[in-house]
């Protein structure tokens, strides 16, 4: 289903058992951050337990990307992130998707035809320069 913001509170919780702070450090900033505009955000609930959720940006027509997918750690081999993925970029739009990948789910994402390239996160600050 479609990431409303009853759901917020259970996504922030999934992210803060992961380890993943930034959306919990400020849940007004999450939610705009789940509601963006090119963006879709899907999650997988049982009644209101969050069970996971992914968001895939995209231009609608080729590109898409996957910027964050997460199922919590009791619903985790049972197809709720295949589902979640392919639920969002069908809902998104586009013909491809790329994301970066934590070593830890690198099999998942090697289970869908793909192929692979190196990837880099860029951030705004001069380190390298």
């Amino acid at each position: 289903m479609d990431f409303q913001a009853a759901h917020l509170d259970g996504v922030l919780e999934l992210c803060s058992a992961e380890g993943w702070q930034s959306l919990p450090s400020d849940p007004q900033r999450a939610l705009r951050v789940l509601t963006c505009r090119g963006g879709r955000t899907v999650v997988a609930a049982d009644r209101t337990l969050v069970l996971g959720f992914c968001q895939v940006l995209s231009d609608g027509e080729f590109q898409a990307y996957c910027s964050l997918l997460l199922v919590g750690a009791n619903f985790r081999r049972q197809g709720l992130g295949r589902t979640l993925l392919l639920t969002a970029l069908e809902r998104a739009g586009g013909e491809r998707l790329d994301l970066l990948a934590e070593a830890t789910a690198v099999d998942f994402y090697r289970r869908f035809s793909h192929r692979e390239w190196a990837g880099f996160r860029i951030y705004p600050d001069p380190v390298g320069e």
